[in-house]
């Protein structure tokens, strides 16, 4: 494999930079979107009109408009009978924002992938892999609609099967660009790791990610708001009559018992998961030995932040403060992987550097 030339470095850097840029916009849009259901706010918008749905209401007869369509679903007359147009407003912005920021997101990526292109700092071969991480980021705004379609007609909020699909293809974006990026940012040759290191790395980041839709379907059936007391739930390992439902194996989606519970034990997972990382990285050195520390260090952070969240029911900061936290564990779950990986080979390096 011959080396790149030295005059695509700069290009191909600009090129991370902006992907890196488009990978913090989608953690803003997960934290956007966590306070957006916080705040009761992800219903205010029954419609979905990508274009027009750009600019808000800006007359009063415009605000009635859109508050008498609020009106006629469940959650208004379950939850928010009687609620002031101000108030209105108020949940309004919430899901305005977070659909606001998911179309900029759109132009931020598409626009500069085409200049990229166009002054030649992505290669042919990528074209595919970005015009693929522009449909899905499309395909996600999609998922988003279906998912609020599931609180419109029958129940007063999202189905937490559709809340989970929904954060779950955000962070298999997230997690795509970030690594696309990373290659840009980070071009080495194949580093000599032991093959299961990279391996468990990977698993890792995949069990960071299935904990991440298992909190997911902890906010969809509002379980955080039971069994706040840390180790037990309630003075018991587990919660109670957790397989009331037929077939048994639906409890584990539909129980907000079992949930919460299956979400304590992936917790403890992904710290025994950080812990031998930690130690499996010991003879390593630079960024593989720094990421993995790191891995730790996050870990443990957003353990605390959890049992925070759940001692004190769930308060919207702390909630916050969780979801982010969470985001951080996989960005960082990811670098490692990246590095021990040894991301893409794009150069050869001397017998000189070799010998260093």
């Amino acid at each position: 494999m011959t080396s790149m030339p030295s005059t695509s470095r700069a290009p191909n850097r600009a090129v991370g930079i902006w992907l890196l840029a488009v990978a913090g916009m989608i953690a803003a849009m997960v934290l956007v979107g966590g306070l957006t259901r916080l705040t009761g706010s992800g219903l205010s918008i029954t419609q979905w009109q990508p274009i027009s749905g750009v600019l808000p209401p800006f007359s009063h007869a415009a605000w009635v408009a859109e508050f008498n369509h609020y009106k006629l679903i469940p959650q208004y007359r379950d939850e928010n009978l009687g609620m002031t147009l101000a108030q209105f407003k108020g949940i309004f912005w919430w899901e305005w924002s977070h659909r606001l920021l998911g179309r900029l997101i759109g132009f931020v990526f598409l626009l500069p992938f085409l200049w990229f292109a166009w002054r030649g700092a992505i290669p042919r071969a990528d074209y595919k892999k970005m015009i693929g991480l522009f449909v899905l980021g499309g395909f996600q705004g999609l998922v988003g609609w279906w998912m609020v379609k599931s609180g419109l007609e029958f129940r007063d909020s999202v189905s937490q099967y559709r809340l989970a699909t929904h954060l779950g293809v955000a962070l298999i974006l997230f997690a795509a660009i970030l690594w696309t990026a990373l290659e840009y940012l980070r071009p080495k040759p194949v580093l000599t790791v032991p093959g299961l290191l990279a391996t468990w790395a990977k698993l890792f980041a995949g069990g960071v990610y299935l904990q991440m839709l298992l909190g997911a379907l902890v906010a969809g059936l509002h379980a955080g708001l039971i069994y706040n007391t840390w180790p037990s739930m309630n003075g018991n390992f587990g919660p109670e009559n957790p397989f009331f439902a037929r077939p048994w194996w639906i409890n584990f989606f539909e129980d907000a018992g079992l949930v919460q519970f299956d979400h304590r034990i992936g917790a403890y997972l992904v710290a025994c998961g950080a812990v031998a990382l930690f130690f499996a990285a010991r003879k390593l050195r630079g960024a593989q030995k720094i990421s993995a520390h790191v891995v730790l260090g996050v870990t443990l952070l957003q353990i605390t932040l959890g049992i925070l969240t759940l001692l004190n029911q769930v308060p919207i900061a702390l909630a916050a403060l969780h979801q982010i936290t969470a985001v951080a564990l996989f960005t960082t779950a990811i670098w490692h992987a990246y590095e021990v990986s040894g991301g893409r080979a794009v150069a050869v390096q001397s017998s000189a550097a070799l010998s260093a």
